[in-house]
This record gives C-alpha cells, sequence and structure tokens, in this order.
C-alpha cells in the first residue's frame, strides 16, 4: 500500500517574481532574490521561476535605466 504524498507546493514570490519582472522589472528582481532565500530555507519549489525573475528583472532594469539616460541626454542636447 502506498502513502499519498502532497504536492510539493511552489513559492509564491518566485511566481510573482517573474511576473513583476515585465511590468515592474526592478520589484521582480527583488522579489526573485526573496524567493530564492524562502525556497533555500523551505524547500518549495519555484527555483527556476526565482531565477528568471531575477534574470528578466535586472535586465529590463538595466535596458529602462540605458533607455531613460539616452532620452534624457537626447532631450537636454535639444535646448
Amino acid at each position: 500500500m502506498t502513502i499519498p504524498t502532497q504536492p510539493i507546493k511552489t513559492n509564491t514570490m518566485a511566481i510573482l517574481s517573474l511576473i513583476f519582472a515585465f511590468f515592474f522589472p526592478l520589484l521582480g528582481a527583488i522579489f526573485g532574490h526573496v524567493a530564492v532565500s524562502q525556497i533555500k530555507t523551505t524547500g518549495e519549489e519555484g527555483s527556476g521561476l526565482a531565477l528568471a525573475g531575477i534574470i528578466v528583472g535586472w535586465v529590463f532594469t538595466a535596458l529602462g535605466t540605458l533607455f531613460f539616460l539616452a532620452f534624457w541626454s537626447a532631450f537636454a542636447a535639444s535646448f
């Protein structure tokens, strides 16, 4: 007879980190780092989601910063 086991839960912060990485990239990266820390202590699933949230969040944050600086410098140069 087999003993039924409960499915391992996916970390909620890891899911949120990937979602927020596309809309609020800095928040997504921070949530990803928090999720990795929680996953290490609780043993939950979602380390791949957290890593993806971290990578996408930081890449989009860098691209957004570069876009802002390029736009700002072009705008400042027009005066």
